[in-house]
Formats: structure tokens, C-alpha cells, sequence
């Protein structure tokens, strides 16, 4: 029997774009085990043509006027991702993040991760561009074959935000990575200047308006000034957008704002935080809590039903929307720290979510796509 193929959009990708990013390169190479009757090509624009071949199980094909920016990403998805399936042959397309063709032609799937443009709208500068960008996501969802998603309260949204029926969306949850701890995390994170002696708050991920990390300055800044932890906000850009609220707020002693950071640092940073703190309006799954959770780190988290969906009983909820609540939350959870028994706990929960069973469950929804008629 022919190899079936499936090209694979990740015209998107440019290194930097967080969980949607981790999503592919923890899944692709496990994928290709447990399809070894498939055969899988990508394509990939500018930004990613010296990314995505160190992880991809099979060839790349680069369309070089596809830059890193959303524009470009989405033209070439809307113009470019069926026409070279079809001049590939391919069985299937694969939209890993959250959309793709907005036309039905090769049979396809796409994995919408949340339906936030829909839930946390921004302000008036990026209404338009969110607003575009929810187009084509509703469009590329309505037309696809089938849709996955990553969680049970994503699901829920993209039937209610974009229209797509209940019988045409699997959940799948996402996994979470191994511990890789640091032998010397003092030594790893010295360039970043963290202040010794003080609790650490850390808290990663970019600067969408969903991830609220105004709401979580706000809450560290309600705080009496001798109580206030270190709180670290890793990711994004810098200048970090961000330090013009902490400057504001007056927390020049109290946050971090480091950029981006290597995996050596992340790591080491879950080393010496005190607490994880999530303050998200929406997620679609929520990675850092699962694990935070999973290096035994205590996570405060935003009370949404996502992030209870992930943190189950193993972190603690506040409202993030509430400054007052979620400063005072933070400062509970550092003065009474979970036991080792408690810590255990949540290591085993989050444990539950691994990378091998997130493959285990997108290749049945692929191998099920292969095999529908039309």
C-alpha cells in the first residue's frame, strides 16, 4: 500500500510564537513513529526555513515571500497551503495552529488551540487585525474536515465563537515536558540579575492582552512595598512593552522583565521560583501551569474553567481581575507553602500529561481524517 501524505502548514512558525510552536516540534517526530504508513512533508516560510527541519520528520519546502509576520503567514495560508498540496499529492493537510485553508479542497484538519481573538477582543489599536485574524480562523475552522483542539473548555468555546459543530471537534490534551533540572541554576540565571534574599513570583508568556500580566503587576503592587516578592515575567520582546507599567506601578525593585530565555533558564527558573503564578483571562490549555505543576512549583492561577481543567486540585485559584484578591492570594500561598506530601501530589497529576499520549491521540484523529469519504 502507497505511503499516504500529509503536508503539514507551518508557514507560521518562527521560533518565538510560544505553545503553539512547542505543540509541533513535541508532536511531529512522535507522530512520525506512530504513522510510519504516512509520509509527511511542511512548508514553512522565511522565518522558519532554519527551524523546522531540526525537528520535522521529512522534507521542507520553504515559500520564501511568507515572512514572520501574521500578514504574510495568513496570505500564504489562504492562497498557497491548497495549491501545493495539491501539486504534492497530499492525502491531508495539517493546520497545527489554528488555521489554514479557508476553502474545502484537500481533505484537511486544523487544530484550533482557543478561539481568544473571539473572547478577549484588545484594545481599539489591534481590534482590526484581531478581527481579520478571527475571520479566517472561523472560515478555516467551518471548512475543515475536522477540527482538534487542546482542551474540553476550548472546545466549548469554538463551538460557541466559531460555529463549528460539537461531532467535528476532538479534544486532545497537550502534554507537558520533562524536568531538566539545572546542576548550577544560580550560575544559569546570573545575566538575568534576580535580587537574592526574596520569595520569587515567576510567570511566562507573551504580551497578548488575554495573558493579563498588567493584572498581575497591579496585584504585585497592591502589596505592602517590604512584602512584595520577585516576580519574573519571562517572554516577549525587548523592550519588554510591559516596563512601562512597572515603572508606572513603581516596582523597579520588584520585577524582572528578561525577554525571551533559553531552555537552560527556564528550567533553572522553575528551580528557584516560590510560586507560578498564571493570571490568564482564557487559555486555550495553559502549558506553564501543567508544568510548573509537574517541578512540584505551587501555581496561583486566574479562576477560569480552563485553568482548572489543567491545575485540578493540585494549584490554588484567585481572581485575577481583582488586584486587591490576587496580590493577597499571592502572598497566602508564599506564606503557607504546600508540603512535600501536597508537592507530590502535583507532580503526579500533572504527570498525567504527556507528549506521548497528546501523539497517541492526534494520529488517531489524522489516520480517522485519511480514512473518511468526502
Amino acid at each position: 500500500m502507497a505511503a499516504r501524505r500529509i503536508l503539514v502548514d507551518l508557514l507560521g512558525f518562527t521560533g518565538s510564537r510560544g505553545g503553539t510552536e512547542t505543540y509541533v516540534r513535541e508532536l511531529l517526530p512522535r507522530l512520525a513513529e506512530r504513522m510510519p504508513h504516512a509520509r509527511f512533508a511542511a512548508l514553512t516560510g522565511r522565518a522558519g526555513s532554519g527551524r523546522v527541519a531540526t525537528f520535522f520528520p521529512g522534507a521542507v519546502q520553504i515559500v520564501p515571500w511568507v515572512g514572520a509576520d501574521p500578514a504574510t503567514w495568513a496570505l500564504g495560508a489562504v492562497t498557497s497551503t491548497d495549491l501545493l498540496a495539491r501539486r504534492y499529492g497530499a492525502d491531508l493537510v495539517w493546520a497545527p495552529a489554528n488555521f489554514g485553508p479557508v476553502f474545502r479542497g484537500v481533505r484537511r484538519v486544523v487544530t484550533v488551540h482557543d478561539a481568544i481573538y473571539d473572547e478577549v477582543p484588545g484594545g481599539i489599536a489591534d481590534r482590526a487585525q484581531r478581527a481579520i485574524t478571527s475571520f479566517l480562523m472561523r472560515r478555516s475552522a467551518r471548512t475543515a474536515d475536522h477540527v482538534l483542539t487542546v482542551s474540553h473548555a476550548a472546545a466549548a468555546s469554538i463551538g460557541a465563537h466559531l460555529g463549528v459543530p460539537a461531532e467535528r471537534i476532538s479534544v486532545v490534551h497537550n502534554g507537558s515536558t520533562d524536568p531538566r533540572p539545572q546542576d548550577d541554576p544560580a550560575g544559569v540565571l546570573s545575566s538575568l540579575g534576580l535580587p537574592s534574599g526574596r520569595p520569587i513570583v515567576l510567570s511566562v508568556g507573551n504580551r497578548m492582552p488575554h495573558k493579563n500580566f498588567r493584572g498581575l503587576l497591579e496585584a504585585v503592587a497592591s502589596l505592602p512595598s517590604a512584602e512584595r516578592p520577585v516576580t519574573v515575567i519571562a517572554g516577549s520582546r525587548l523592550p519588554d512593552p510591559l516596563a512601562a507599567d512597572v515603572d508606572r506601578l513603581g516596582l523597579a525593585r520588584d520585577v524582572v522583565l528578561p525577554g525571551w530565555v533559553s531552555d537552560a533558564q527556564l528550567e533553572a527558573l522553575f528551580q528557584v521560583a516560590d510560586l507560578y503564578a498564571c493570571p490568564s483571562l482564557v487559555e486555550g490549555f495553559g502549558l506553564p501551569v501543567v508544568d510548573a505543576l509537574r517541578r512540584a512549583v505551587p501555581v496561583l492561577a486566574n479562576d477560569v474553567p480552563v485553568l482548572r481543567e489543567v491545575g485540578g486540585t493540585a494549584a490554588r485559584y484567585a481572581d485575577a481581575t481583582d488586584a486587591t484578591a490576587f496580590g493577597a492570594a499571592i502572598r497566602a500561598v508564599l506564606a503557607d507553602p504546600p508540603d512535600a506530601a501536597t508537592r507530590e501530589d502535583a507532580r503526579e497529576w500533572a504527570s498525567r500529561f504527556t507528549w506521548d499520549d497528546t501523539a497517541d491521540g492526534v494520529a488517531t484523529v489524522l489516520d480517522r481524517a485519511l480514512g473518511e469519504p468526502r
